[in-house]
């Protein structure tokens, strides 16, 4: 039998469509979640992967509370810095490949178009100079690595913008949602496809290691999301709302979010000929998953 993959994380949203991808696919995985070890122990990194001796390792684990992170600091970066560069470490010092996942938060988002892999990046909160300073760390730690900024990620596991627009629909008829904010939805199943075909090409050929970006190829505000999730389940009988349009202004938060989240995954879909689907398609596809 063939060594597995390492996947770090195992009760988030990337990692547990990794895990059902994985099996369709019959991947050999072994995935580290809280219970397997803690992150912020890392010399038990470098313990795992060398117990485990995989023939690859993806980080799919982050702090991922983005308000939260602008009073855990520290926290923030044990989890989103220095974890992956322990990761990225003991992969380089072993020749394994690792894909790492990041995030559009590395932007500031003032751009007027889709950001590209080489826009100058400048975060607006701590949880993207946290994912930012994790780039950094897995970069310099010079191995075979990707790193793979996405987006928007929903799916029908843990905690996302589609499951609270549906669990508020249940107690409201009306539901305030920021317009002015755009971005590109991600399935976290396109997610965890695109990084297991990254993971594919990186293995042959180490020469692609470097930033990808991968999310959904079209745009769409939080509104737009918003009023698609309640079309969606409307029709499986589930919880709807009317969706009435905010701006930013309206709706504050402790963590500054940029108002242009779009990434441009043009570089992923000429390398691996692959691309995320459209998102109307994909929320559709995993509102499947879901139980009305």
């Amino acid at each position: 039998m063939s060594a597995p993959i390492l996947v770090f994380g195992r009760e988030g949203q990337v990692a547990r469509e990794l895990a059902h991808v994985g099996e369709a696919e019959r991947r050999a995985m072994v995935f580290a979640g809280r219970e397997t070890l803690d992150l912020t122990n890392f010399g038990a990194i470098d313990g795992l992967i060398a117990a485990i001796a995989p023939r690859a390792v993806i980080n799919a684990a982050a702090y991922t509370a983005v308000d939260r992170a602008e009073s855990e600091v520290e926290a923030a970066f044990a989890l989103n810095r220095d974890a992956p560069a322990a990761m990225a470490r003991a992969c380089a010092a072993r020749g394994l490949p690792l894909v790492h996942f990041s995030t559009d938060y590395v932007f500031d988002g003032a751009l007027d178009r889709p950001y590209v892999e080489t826009d100058p990046t400048g975060p607006a909160n701590v949880y993207g100079a946290s994912k930012l300073a994790g780039e950094q760390a897995v970069i310099a730690a010079g191995g075979a690595a990707v790193i793979l900024r996405t987006a928007w990620v929903y799916s029908a596991h843990g905690t996302n913008f589609v499951k609270t627009m549906l669990r508020l629909a249940a107690d409201r008829d009306e539901i305030a949602v920021v317009a002015d904010q755009l971005g590109r939805p991600t399935w976290a199943r396109d997610g965890a496809r695109g990084a297991l075909a990254t993971l594919d090409a990186l293995s042959e050929t180490p020469g692609l290691a470097g930033v990808y970006h991968l999310s959904g190829p079209d745009d769409a505000s939080w509104a737009d999301l918003a009023s698609a999730v309640f079309t969606e389940s409307a029709r499986r009988g589930g919880p709807s709302a009317r969706v009435r349009a905010i701006t930013t202004d309206q709706y504050p938060t402790p963590a500054k979010r940029p108002a242009n989240s779009r990434l441009d995954s043009t570089k992923i879909q000429a390398t691996l000929s692959w691309q995320a689907r459209p998102w109307r398609e994909s929320l559709a596809a995993c509102m499947n998953q879901m139980e009305f």
